[in-house]
């Protein structure tokens, strides 16, 4: 298989924690989003929306969105599942993995944030107080829901790392890339915590990726 993203990428790095989850070999190929190879030719033929990532599976077949390629993983490669065995589990485990992939990553994306300092022309100081706002906006929800359920564990959900997980590292990552105060979500914490001890997740990280700089 091969995986085409972008070291910083969420949604990529999203999809290298679920295929490290699984043991799952595959090659990386680079698409730099600062120099805008993702609305290049080759990667439009890949993804029209001019986005990362792309899987490309054993036999040629290109799926796009993290998401959905994380669940594609998952009913296709059943050791290590990324979603729990009950529907109420499932449904819970999803709910969490949106609301950071949908709702909380889209606000403050790379394109976002280059169309605020670009076509908007806002300076530096109110781009990161538009990243603040929106992480603690979520942030907030997010703790409430792990901190008061008893389906929470060591992970998200339970005891074994899930797609909620996957999406949770990423956004945690780039929170502390722009600096902005974590102290108010203790679980939210812990749990990354934990995942960073975790090969699958450490190998998954933007520093030890080959495009990294």
């Amino acid at each position: 298989m091969k995986l085409y993203g972008y070291f910083r990428s969420s949604a990529a790095y999203r999809v290298r924690i679920a295929l490290n989850l699984k043991g799952l070999a595959y090659e990386q190929v680079a698409v730099n989003l600062v120099n805008g190879e993702q609305r290049g030719e080759d990667n439009l033929d890949r993804h029209p929306q001019g986005l990362v990532p792309t899987l490309e599976t054993e036999d040629g077949t290109r799926l796009t969105q993290s998401l959905a390629i994380c669940e594609y993983l998952d009913e296709r490669y059943l050791e290590t599942p990324l979603l729990p065995a009950d529907a109420e589990g499932r449904a819970r485990v999803r709910a969490l993995a949106q609301m950071i992939a949908c709702e909380i990553h889209p606000l403050n994306n790379l394109k976002v944030l280059k169309y605020l300092t670009g076509d908007l022309g806002l300076g530096e100081d109110a781009k990161l107080a538009w990243y603040r706002h929106w992480i603690r906006d979520g942030f907030e929800a997010l703790e409430v829901m792990l901190a008061s359920s008893p389906a929470t564990g060591t992970f998200c959900h339970g005891d074994a790392p899930t797609l909620a997980d996957a999406c949770l590292i990423p956004q945690v990552f780039n929170a502390r890339r722009f600096e902005c105060d974590l102290s108010d979500y203790p679980t939210l914490r812990r749990i990354a915590e934990h995942c960073d001890t975790l090969e699958a997740f450490q190998q998954a990280a933007p520093s030890v990726q080959p495009d990294a700089r």
